[in-house]
């Protein structure tokens, strides 16, 4: 009988998981929502991540086969993010299921399973296609490149969640751009989605935790950064609003300036750019200049995940037959000089290392010739996609840092490519004057001609002399 009567007493004091326990006024209000779609506009540390966490398990232990995917920029950010609050919240309500640390998959005894899924790129979204969804969350959603959120969403998640009757969540901090799909749905013209929106004030986990209330910290914390309440980059991350914030981001991309439809007419120097990754994906970037006008155009880029070397190099060798570049400069990054000469040896690639030294410097230079309309790109490329994206990581004052939020491929290898242009040697044609072609003058400006074009030719680039120009001097203006 004690022996019952203690169990009895085990049981009452076991904690039963609900929402209830630990989810604010705001937060439950999302996860109640009974929309099929509905986005959250938060704050950071407003307690977005313990809110989904809870949700996924709600649904996933609400009946059979109520399967949850969670979804954000990559596998490691998920990883990063939510797995180790998933991971607290089932170690203190003792839920039973069955956790995939490779996968990154929790199962449980009613047949729900929770998916964590990147979304980088087409290959990794297509693994959601056919999968029956109760719940969708996708997380950092400012930050996804807005052709993988738009196909995510209208070509996938929503027939996944169709016949169990689900939701797809949209969450998020606002970008430094007000457009796109994330914004459209928080604050724009997309009047389908439900919207939802907290800050830290709203969660009093942080006055518990902290002893101080949210105000005072973020007093505090302005005073650190040497900031005030009227800072684009407060206001977005702190107070979830919605504002044009330029100065976050790296490259100062503006497409009335820097975008083309058709690369003019001319013969051109092409320059390979080359970004090695494993984790992240190999990009080519490839550029042309020549000394006749003063733009640099991105005529092609190449960005493919997880590949070998030989197929990288037969890449390279493809686009070489189309440009035949002048140069090809690589970062393969800790392994950079074995793989270059790897690749010089053996695939006859005449590959140089890629200046990396002073990059913010050089980041600046780049960002100049986009202010001045020099270097064009053609529209929805995905330098351009990317431009939107990434961030100063504003987080330690004095100190010049990307965020890791979010990581281009492409924009590095347009770097390393825009480095070697020589674009700048172009200068306006200056109008002279007629010369009598029995002058001496006139001898002299043609020895001078003469001297330029046999330099040209000694170092490679005949290509570039104006022939046409050197025969005017024989006609009688």
């Amino acid at each position: 009988m004690s022996r019952l009567l203690e169990a009895a007493k085990k049981r009452a004091l076991e904690k039963k998981f609900s929402l209830d326990t630990f989810a604010f006024p705001k937060q439950l209000a999302f996860i109640r929502d009974e929309a099929r779609f509905k986005t959250a506009l938060c704050g950071r540390r407003s307690g977005k991540s313990t809110g989904c966490a809870g949700a996924m398990l709600d649904i996933a232990m609400s009946g059979q086969y109520c399967n949850v995917a969670y979804i954000t920029l990559s596998r490691t950010s998920a990883k990063r993010i939510i797995w180790p609050v998933l991971k607290a919240l089932i170690k203190e309500f003792k839920i039973k299921c069955k956790l995939d640390n490779g996968e990154l998959t929790i199962e449980f005894e009613n047949g729900s399973t929770i998916y964590l899924v990147g979304a980088k790129d087409a290959g990794e979204i297509e693994k959601l296609r056919g999968l029956s969804l109760k719940l969708v969350i996708i997380d950092e959603s400012q930050a996804i490149r807005e052709s993988i959120l738009q196909v995510l969403i209208d070509d996938i998640l929503a027939y996944a969640i169709i016949d169990v009757d689900g939701a797809i969540c949209l969450i998020g901090t606002p970008g430094p751009i007000a457009s796109g799909y994330f914004y459209d749905a928080t604050a724009g013209s997309a009047t389908n989605w439900s919207r939802h929106k907290w800050t830290i004030h709203s969660n009093p986990h942080i006055k518990i935790k902290s002893k101080k209330e949210p105000e005072q910290l973020l007093a505090e914390e302005r005073k650190r950064k040497g900031i005030d309440e009227t800072d684009p980059t407060y206001r977005r991350e702190a107070l979830a609003e919605w504002v044009t914030d330029l100065n976050a981001l790296v490259i100062k991309f503006n497409p009335d300036k820097n975008l083309y439809a058709q690369l003019p007419p001319g013969r051109y120097d092409y320059i390979f750019g080359v970004d090695i990754g494993y984790v992240d994906a190999d990009a080519i970037a490839v550029l042309a200049y020549n000394y006749n006008d003063k733009h640099v155009y991105l005529v092609d880029e190449v960005i493919t995940e997880k590949q070998d070397i030989t197929s990288l190099v037969l890449q390279i060798k493809a686009l070489q037959k189309t440009y035949d570049p002048v140069r090809i400069v690589m970062d393969a990054g800790a392994l950079g000089k074995k793989i270059q000469d790897e690749i010089r040896t053996r695939h006859g690639l005449a590959i140089e290392a890629a200046q990396k030294n002073r990059k913010f410097e050089f980041l600046e230079l780049m960002n100049s010739d986009l202010r001045q309309g020099i270097l064009k790109v053609p529209k929805d490329s995905r330098f351009e996609e990317d431009a939107y994206k990434i961030e100063w990581d504003r987080d330690t004052p004095g100190r010049l840092k990307i965020s890791d939020r979010f990581h281009s491929d492409i924009a590095d290898a347009v770097l390393y490519a825009w480095r070697e242009c020589k674009h700048y040697f172009w200068e306006a044609p200056k109008e002279t004057p007629k010369t009598d072609l029995n002058s001496n003058e006139w001898a002299a400006q043609y020895e001078a001609r003469l001297m330029e074009a046999a330099e040209h030719e000694a170092v490679g680039h005949e290509e570039n002399v104006d022939q046409a120009d050197l025969e005017s001097l024989y006609r009688d203006e």
